[in-house]
């Protein structure tokens, strides 16, 4: 039994005594003599099968869900509207089912029935609130004793809230709140659990100077995501915690009772996107919890962040397949991984051996089945088109097989943008495992419980090895030039998180909602390829700009920018879906999905063995007729695109 799983049976055999408890004390205060007598004679027989029934009903009603340490309203709420079951049960059991018929009066009366619902609601939440009380006081006098950092909040008001309720906690340690400076002038004047609203954030270097002229040098700035918001202005605020010498840490997380909460440096690319898109965090809770999850090239960028995204939503089991001993080894080291009640391991194994991934998957049984192994470089690939075939296509086949063979629930291919009218063979290899995938899943529908297999596209990922924006920030460091390909090349931009994000929300629709068709739906289509709407596209020249701001210079005087020209396989513009794929919309905020359009299982299995001759005899125009065969839309690519010759350094106008 794991750690987790202890804990909820204390609290399902806590709530179980409690409900016997309440029903005997409702006895003691509402009778006596021998009616009392009368009563608890009847108990033996009345008590079993009630607690069992409450049993029942504190399920349905989650309450062997939350922790304690952070019971809230919500949870109070819940506990209302179980005893109120319970005290509904009984009135109809003793005044229509039992009580006329079997004692010619009524066993419990309205006025028991009442009595009982007040002390069952005392007997539920009073333990619950006394425990969340102690550990409160114990993390405020851990608070006094290790708080050493003297510390300013920025944002609004509702986010520092909540924020200090974290400190409290104990969930965000060593801080000491000095003050909260907010963007809203509205926000002035007042206090927020004790702590003051000092000013704007206009107002910061004012503030610090009268800390310091006090003897208390404020020494961080924690920054809660209102703080980030375009309205709020952070390109100054990031200049003025630079120019005042203090650190700048972002909250990463900001969920109920900030139990998940974490800080990090606040970086560049945190202020180049769009407001990041909200996630139902209930939603995917109710998908990972208790699932045994297997995440395929798990040490990489996206597959790491998948994997602690799958611990932090309460999977029972991950297994991490990882082709790179060092990758795998950071993983598993991850804090994150190694402070999680999910029980988590690792194995050596590469996609393309098709026996030992088959080997590996059988053995574990997973419900989900991540697939982020891959390689994805588009220079690297147009210049090793053998190794990407060997990894995107074969390997994604092993990898659908195997889990499909095992039972898997749901298997989520990673794709990419580039997958669309692909010009280049990691589009092509890409697009044309997500046809393996739909050819797959359009087999198996109609059957019950069968495997569902899906692809998610994403745009550039910020962070990820090979992005963009850290080879900005290193050619920023060194002085420059900053690199661009082209003046007009547009790519659209997300977060690790997002994209981790996106692939359970995809997951948790495509394994529940996306297994129904809607009246009229053509049996071969249901949503089969989910996409994060990711706002407008970025022009790269203007990303290179603003970050060479941020890090204050002046793009053009102080870093220059050099456009390079084109390399092979590039586009100017990514598209997210592709102009002959149906949309669909699926109910969710913030995600799109479109149906599928592919060939059928044979013709699929034609076109690989032809991909395997072609890759076994090194004949790559072989392997481009059949991706033209399979993708019309790549047979329309410039074959041979004369790339844009490099420039000498651009100087530009200052603005």
């Amino acid at each position: 039994m794991t750690r987790q799983d202890f804990k909820k049976t204390l609290i399902i055999v806590h709530d179980l005594v409690m409900t016997a408890l309440a029903v005997v004390a409702t006895f003691f205060v509402r009778f006596d003599g021998f009616l009392l007598s009368e009563h608890l004679r009847q108990l033996p027989y009345v008590l079993p099968p009630f607690v069992l029934f409450a049993g029942f009903v504190y399920w349905f009603f989650h309450l062997y869900r939350s922790k304690w340490r952070f019971a809230s309203l919500p949870d109070l709420y819940n506990i209302f509207r179980a005893s109120s079951v319970l005290a509904l049960s009984l009135l109809v059991v003793d005044y229509i089912l039992v009580s006329p018929q079997l004692f010619g009066s009524f066993f419990f009366g309205k006025i028991t029935i009442a009595l009982y619902w007040l002390i069952q609601m005392f007997f539920l939440g009073g333990p619950r609130l006394a425990f969340r009380y102690i550990k409160y006081a114990q993390s405020r006098q851990t608070l006094q004793r290790d708080a050493n950092t003297p510390t300013l909040l920025l944002g609004r008001g509702t986010d520092i809230e909540v924020m200090l309720r974290a400190i409290e906690s104990g969930s965000v340690k060593k801080l000491q709140p000095k003050g909260v400076l907010s963007y809203r002038a509205d926000d002035l004047g007042q206090s927020i659990r004790g702590v003051p609203v000092l000013g704007t954030f206009a107002d910061l270097d004012q503030v610090v100077q009268d800390f310091q002229e006090r003897g208390v040098p404020i020494r961080r700035l924690v920054a809660t995501p209102s703080a980030l918001a375009p309205e709020a202005h952070p390109d100054m605020l990031i200049a003025r915690a630079r120019r005042l010498g203090l650190p700048l840490v972002r909250v990463t997380s900001l969920g109920e009772g900030m139990r998940d909460a974490e800080l990090a440096p606040l970086e560049i690319e945190d202020l180049l996107l769009r407001p990041t898109v909200q996630i139902d965090r209930t939603r995917l809770e109710d998908f990972i919890r208790g699932k045994r999850v297997l995440v395929t090239g798990g040490g990489g960028s996206i597959g790491s962040e998948i994997c602690t995204r799958v611990v932090a939503f309460g999977a029972s089991d991950l297994l991490v397949l990882e082709s790179s001993e060092p990758s795998l080894h950071q993983i598993l080291e991850n804090p994150t991984i190694l402070s999680s009640d999910t029980e988590v391991d690792g194995v050596i194994a590469d996609v393309r051996d098709r026996e030992r991934v088959r080997e590996v998957i059988n053995a574990f049984a997973p419900d989900v089945v991540f697939h982020a192994a891959a390689l994805k470089h588009v220079p690297y690939l147009e210049a090793n088109w053998t190794e990407g075939i060997k990894t995107n296509v074969f390997g994604s086949v092993n990898v659908a097989d195997a889990a499909v063979e095992a039972g898997t629930a749901a298997i989520v291919m990673i794709s990419t943008d580039k997958a669309i009218d692909p010009v280049s063979m990691l589009g092509a290899t890409k697009r044309f495992a997500e046809m393996y995938g739909q050819a797959l899943d359009a087999e198996f529908m109609g059957r019950g419980g069968s495997t569902r297999l899906i692809a998610v596209r994403f745009g550039n990922v910020l962070g990820s090895v090979g992005s963009v924006v850290p080879k900005f920030k290193a050619q920023i460091a060194r002085g420059g030039p900053v690199t661009v390909t082209h003046p007009d090349m547009v790519r659209y931009f997300m977060t690790t998180r997002e994209a981790a994000d996106l692939v359970l929300t995809s997951a948790s629709h495509a394994d529940k909602e996306g297994r129904v068709l809607h009246d009229g739906a053509n049996q071969d289509e249901r949503a089969s390829v989910y996409v994060l709407k990711m706002g407008q596209p970025v022009r790269i020249i203007e990303l290179a700009e603003r970050m060479i701001r941020l890090a204050g210079f002046e793009p053009g005087e102080e870093i220059e920018i050099a456009v390079t020209g084109t390399r092979a396989g590039e586009r100017l513009h990514e598209i997210l879906f592709a102009r002959e794929e149906p949309r669909a919309e699926i109910g969710i905020d913030g995600v799109m999905a479109a149906k599928p359009v592919f060939a059928d299982r044979q013709r699929v299995d034609e076109w690989l063995k032809a991909l395997a001759r072609a890759v076994a005899a090194n004949d790559r125009a072989a392997a481009e007729r059949v991706f033209e065969d399979a993708i019309p839309e790549f047979s329309r690519r410039m074959k041979n695109p004369e790339p844009i010759a490099p420039a000498e350094p651009v100087r530009l106008a200052s603005s």
